[in-house]
């Protein structure tokens, strides 16, 4: 049987090694999670939080680009990695479906078609914008994407309007589709390129391109200035 001065030392023994594995348990925890800045805390950020600001890219208009960051804090789109930009103020002849890296401000540009309500004339300019079905026009504001499906053009993504300017565009299928008579060789045929029914019709190796980066739910902000 242990007597008094046994117990007291062994109960010793273990709170040194309660004290030591603590000790322990503290630097493994701090190895793990990096310390907080100062003059900051832990909280982990929102995933609605706002990616470093960018002035306007080189080739995109500083209003559009302003008005294409304040849609997507209004609608808190998630993706906020690369967004479209359409500038519909540009003849179609140009290209003006930007693809936008807000990390590093980086544009890559593309050919799109306009609706042939929009365009009536087939001037090559959009004239105006339409969210009334049956307008075959194209409609302006603030788009995500949506799911893939295989359609008329073969595979394309759907889109949906998230302003009342472009709340029927689900509706109204419009959507990102190849098209022949978007492609880049009807310009110097035409002087421009044809018209859709309302879609973002662009040429093959375009489309695939926006879709690759634009899948996933990301924006795409499409409006004209003047």
């Amino acid at each position: 049987m242990l007597n008094r001065r046994e117990m007291l030392r062994l109960g010793a023994m273990g709170a040194a090694g309660a004290v030591i594995s603590s000790s322990a348990l503290s630097q493994t925890f701090q190895g793990l999670v990096a310390p907080a800045a100062p003059g900051t805390n832990a909280v982990p950020q929102s995933p609605f939080a706002q990616r470093p600001v960018l002035t306007a890219p080189q080739g995109i208009d500083p209003q559009l680009f302003a008005r294409a960051k304040a849609a997507m804090d209004q609608h808190r789109i998630y993706a906020r990695d690369t967004i479209g930009i359409v500038d519909f103020s540009k003849p179609s002849s140009e290209p003006r479906f930007h693809l936008v890296d807000l990390q590093n401000g980086t544009v890559e540009s593309h050919l799109v078609c306009h609706g042939r309500g929009s365009d009536p004339a087939h001037s090559g300019y959009l004239e105006r914008f339409s969210n009334d079905f049956g307008s075959y026009a194209t409609s302006n504001g603030t788009y995500v994407t949506d799911d893939y499906y295989q359609g008329k053009y073969g595979l394309s993504l759907r889109v949906r309007g998230l302003d009342w300017s472009n709340s029927n565009a689900e509706s109204r299928a419009i959507v990102i589709h190849n098209a022949w008579y978007a492609e880049a060789d009807m310009i110097p045929l035409h002087g421009q390129l044809g018209r859709s029914e309302g879609c973002f019709a662009m040429p093959k190796a375009s489309q695939y391109a926006v879709m690759r980066r634009l899948a996933g739910g990301r924006m795409i902000y499409a409006d004209k200035l003047a």
